[in-house]
């Protein structure tokens, strides 16, 4: 039996791992290099005394005595995260990720702001929610939304999140593009299509992912990888460059010498959910939740419409 509790940080490595069973995706899901989310395994099965994990080429499995820990290890974490957000100043401002300014989510902290103008909300400009999850889980961070369900399994265990909009997809084409006279873009039109899902972002993985699986079945191509853009100005400079048509939802930015028209036949759905730290409290966030029903109920974000896909 080892002599101590041991560190938090390993317990996080063996909970991810388990997780994920995995080395290569815990270690992206922890930010961290695979060698050294090894070493921190190997560390902590020699604090124990005890092997956690069965590795072989092809896969990884718990040991009896991995089994055995993950229960304990989870609830460790789950107080030490609780300690840390209960200890998180309630007066403080709370940063925001809103992603753009046409968003749903700086439409939920506009409304947050006006019904609690007691409250300092700071926004954060972040192109996607596996980067922005990264800086939640740094501290950096208070609050994100995204596909939630595009993040690994390990990091969407140390965030909480609420489902507050099923967003229309679009596609946003340029003006002279064939397709672009339409009002609505079947589906079935953008067969041998290429769109630009932000792929080779890695802050955006998750939008990506998410793509490529809506993609698939209609034989839709995804652009080839791209750095990631950052800011307004420069997408808009990079697409026309690029001769890009971009997959996006109605919830979108205005581009000179684009139009953006909604899929349908079917009409396909992107799931929004508010992410923040597990054990968070902060009236602001409190303000965000109330601001999220408001806005769901008046504009009918959770509706899904007969015929839809998510």
């Amino acid at each position: 039996m080892p002599s101590r509790t041991p560190d938090p940080r390993l317990l996080r490595c063996f909970v991810a791992v388990a997780e994920e069973l995995h080395f290569t995706r815990a270690a992206a899901a922890l930010f961290v290099a695979q060698q050294a989310l090894s070493r921190d395994i190997r560390r902590l099965e020699r604090e124990l005394g005890a092997e956690l994990f069965v590795r072989t080429t092809r896969q990884v499995q718990l040991t009896r005595e991995g089994e055995r820990l993950l229960p304990y290890a989870r609830a460790v974490l789950t107080a030490y995260d609780a300690l840390d957000a209960a200890w998180t100043p309630q007066d403080r401002p709370l940063l925001v990720d809103v992603a753009a300014r046409v968003s749903t989510a700086h439409q939920v902290l506009e409304a947050a702001r006006e019904s609690a103008p007691g409250v300092e909300f700071t926004a954060r400009f972040h192109s996607g929610l596996t980067g922005a999850a990264a800086e939640i889980l740094a501290g950096r961070l208070d609050v994100s939304s995204g596909h939630v369900a595009g993040l690994p399994a390990a990091v969407r265990a140390r965030l909480e999140h609420r489902l507050i909009r099923y967003e229309h997809l679009a596609v946003l084409l340029p003006a002279d593009h064939p397709l672009a006279g339409l009002p609505a873009v079947p589906m079935a039109r953008l067969r041998g299509e290429t769109l630009y899902a932000a792929a080779g972002n890695e802050a955006t993985a998750e939008w990506t992912a998410f793509a490529a699986d809506l993609f698939a079945p209609w034989g839709i191509r995804m652009a080839e990888p791209f750095p990631e853009i950052a800011g307004e100005e420069e997408f808009i400079r990079v697409v026309h460059k690029q001769g890009w048509s971009v997959l996006a939802t109605t919830q979108f930015i205005g581009m000179p010498g684009m139009v953006l028209r909604p899929l349908c036949d079917p009409l396909p759905l992107s799931p929004v959910s508010l992410v923040w730290r597990r054990g968070l409290t902060h009236p602001g966030l409190t303000a965000l939740h109330e601001a999220a029903t408001t806005l769901a109920e008046q504009g009918g974000w959770l509706v899904r419409p007969p015929g839809s896909t998510v």
